[in-house]
């Protein structure tokens, strides 16, 4: 089968789940898994700016199926329950396509060493398999949205979803090597603005650790 934009590939389980940086990410009954694919076009926004529709749709998908979670997006690709890690997503492109994959801990949490992971299983109001077509139809829109808005039109929505200017964080990069200062937004193409006191730095890939990872502290 020859995969086009607009199609979803939903698994029910995972056995060999990855995140960033090649991390094993574990797969658990009524979670979810699914991945779908853009064809980059002529004209298109920065491809990098992807994630940042990713996460907006995902986040507008998880509000409907849980609308009392406290729900936060962090740079790049997560999204945080209460200040723990709720759901990831995983963009890899080749030639002029993108597959997004999402993870999404519907049911239950994994445990992973040294990080705070949350579930919606107290929270979701929906079946599991109802899921799937609210963020299949929220990236759709916000895809759409993406190609027929100024770039800064998706930033700032991102904004307003996402950790706050001046929160403290640090980043890690994949060599261990570890920046830290204050968010200080975004740039058009989707990198962080890291105010480290004496310089303003732009990132592109890395891990983020936020200081305070709720909006409500």
């Amino acid at each position: 089968m020859h995969a086009v934009e607009g199609d979803w590939l939903v698994a029910k389980r995972q056995d060999a789940g990855r995140g960033r940086q090649g991390r094993d990410w574990e797969g658990l009954d009524g979670n979810f898994f699914g991945s779908t694919l853009v064809q980059l076009k002529d004209g298109d926004p920065p491809a990098a700016t992807l994630s940042l529709v990713a996460g907006l749709a995902l986040i507008d998908a998880v509000e409907l199926a849980a609308p009392q979670a406290d729900l936060m997006l962090k740079w790049p690709n997560d999204l945080l329950l209460g200040g723990a890690k709720l759901a990831g997503i995983l963009l890899e492109r080749s030639g002029g396509k993108v597959v997004a994959g999402f993870g999404v801990n519907l049911a239950a949490a994994p445990e992973i060493e040294g990080r705070e992971i949350a579930s919606l299983k107290d929270d979701v109001v929906i079946a599991p398999e109802a899921f799937a077509p609210l963020l299949a139809g929220a990236f759709s829109r916000l895809l759409s949205a993406w190609r027929s808005s100024e770039p800064s039109a998706i930033i700032m929505a991102w904004m307003q979803r996402g950790h706050p200017v001046g929160t403290d964080l640090s980043v890690h990069d994949g060599d261990g090597v570890v920046k830290q200062g204050r968010f200080a937004g975004l740039t058009e193409d989707g990198a962080l603005r890291l105010d480290t006191g004496e310089t303003m730095l732009e990132i592109r890939a890395g891990d983020v650790t936020l200081a305070t990872a709720s909006r409500g502290e």
